[in-house]
């Protein structure tokens, strides 16, 4: 039965509840004739008869009540059909694509956390990766947004800030500097760096802060795409290393590293949730948008001042 349509459905929804085709014609806003010819046009489809004639009216034989057990499934799906279509207008449900630096792991299951116990019917899917593969992702519609410290600019995009993003230099609890105040980069000429791959955000601003004072006359021990890496290594005693505050902030909390009080530091930057320009975000996306903008900032974790205290002996 290819050609069964739902206005067929409907007339022998209708003729079964009213019991004859002139009360249906009159509901369905149709003539009797028409009515008749849509009931006859499925029964010579289907080979059978749809309803018996009996003294009190017209009932549906055994391959009406088919059509009638097709016609509720198909009621069912479809309100089940606007309640999806309401939840996803009013934002409560839904599904959100996000991409972050690797920088923000430290941070982001906090956030999306705090979002889904607002929004318990929103399914995140998260992907983690460089600045550079979250970049093409964003550039390739593959997410809906990004978590970012340095937004793209070689395509079209929107952009804002939702909370700040320090960057400290951090050493091994037993390395000299360590409780040392208004250190400057000459005092550092001497420490091996640990750095972040090329192309990252945290290369970025380290080549920067380094630019024609330190970097020519570091020794580079190792070039990692790893925070993880950088923290053990920096904890093993290979070096030090400029880093997310984000990243360190339970190692210097448990005094597995510290912080190096230089001038010039932290240096602030920002996390941006950024998105493209053409990008129309659905309900789910627009409110976790919206959400990192009024609460993003309080899931970021921190270091205070006391991390630059020397650690007890």
């Amino acid at each position: 039965m290819r050609n069964l349509s739902l206005k067929q459905l409907q007339a022998v929804a209708a003729v079964a509840r009213l019991g004859t085709m002139t009360r249906a014609a009159q509901e369905l806003n149709v003539t009797s004739a028409a009515l008749y010819a849509r009931i006859r046009q499925l029964e010579e489809e289907a080979g059978l008869l749809l309803f018996d004639r009996t003294p009190t009216g017209l009932k549906p034989t055994d391959a009406g009540r088919e059509m009638l057990w097709a016609i509720d499934s198909i009621n069912t799906v479809l309100e089940t059909c606007t309640d999806r279509l309401r939840t996803l207008k009013g934002g409560a449900g839904g599904r959100v694509t996000m991409g972050v630096v690797s920088t923000a792991k430290y941070f982001a299951p906090q956030v999306i956390a705090g979002f889904v116990g607002r929004h318990p019917g929103v399914e995140i899917n998260l992907s983690v990766g460089n600045r550079g593969s979250t970049v093409e992702a964003l550039r390739n519609y593959e997410i809906d947004f990004a978590i970012m410290g340095r937004p793209p600019r070689d395509f079209a995009i929107e952009a804002e800030i939702f909370g700040p993003h320090p960057l400290v230099l951090i050493a091994a609890p037993s390395n000299p500097l360590v409780g040392r105040r208004g250190l400057t980069r000459a005092d550092l000429s001497e420490e091996s760096f640990l750095v972040r791959e090329e192309g990252s955000g945290t290369r970025t601003v380290f080549e920067e802060f380094m630019n024609g004072v330190i970097i020519k006359r570091a020794r580079l021990g190792i070039d990692s795409g790893s925070n993880e890496t950088i923290k053990q290594a920096v904890m093993a005693g290979l070096g030090i290393a400029l880093l997310s505050a984000h990243t360190v902030a339970a190692e210097i909390e448990s005094r597995r590293l510290a912080l190096l009080d230089v001038q010039g530091l932290p240096i602030r930057r920002d996390w941006y949730a950024v998105r493209r320009a053409d990008k129309v975000l659905g309900p789910a996306a627009r409110a976790f948008w919206e959400y990192l903008m009024q609460d993003g900032a309080r899931w970021l974790p921190g270091v205070d001042a006391a991390a630059l205290e020397a650690p007890a002996s």
